[in-house]
């Protein structure tokens, strides 16, 4: 039998309810616990996130050195053009936004507390035609 039965992806961040609301449209997911210094969400797909309340929260500074990545997340998604519409509607940001010319097109954003995240497109699954 597992010793570890489920993982979270836990981000230290000054307001945790406002960080999870974020992350809670984003991924179309439910609020599943609460409390004074914790948020944790689960979307559909099974990924679960919680927000943990740390007064003493520094954005990440990513790409720059200093202070640069504390984690990093990367969500696959359909249309990278729709989901850039929503994160910045939730107060996100792009961090890099260039469509790199190779199969793997992804996108770079920062979400409202800074935490860095990549959108990665998902390769088409249409077969070849001819």
């Amino acid at each position: 039998m597992a010793l570890v039965t489920a993982g979270v992806v836990v981000l230290d961040c000054a307001e945790p309810e406002k960080l999870a609301a974020f992350y809670r449209e984003l991924i179309e997911a439910e609020e599943t616990d609460a409390t004074a210094n914790r948020v944790e969400i689960r979307g559909a797909d099974g990924i679960r996130m919680a927000f943990r309340r740390d007064v003493m929260a520094t954005p990440p500074s990513w790409p720059r050195p200093e202070n640069s990545l504390q984690v990093h997340l990367d969500f696959q998604v359909t249309d990278l053009d729709e989901m850039e519409r929503r994160i910045v509607g939730l107060g996100g940001r792009p961090i890099e936004t260039n469509d790199p010319a190779s199969p793997f097109e992804e996108r770079g954003y920062a979400d409202p507390s800074g935490h860095s995240f990549t959108l990665r497109l998902l390769p088409q699954t249409t077969p070849k035609q001819g």
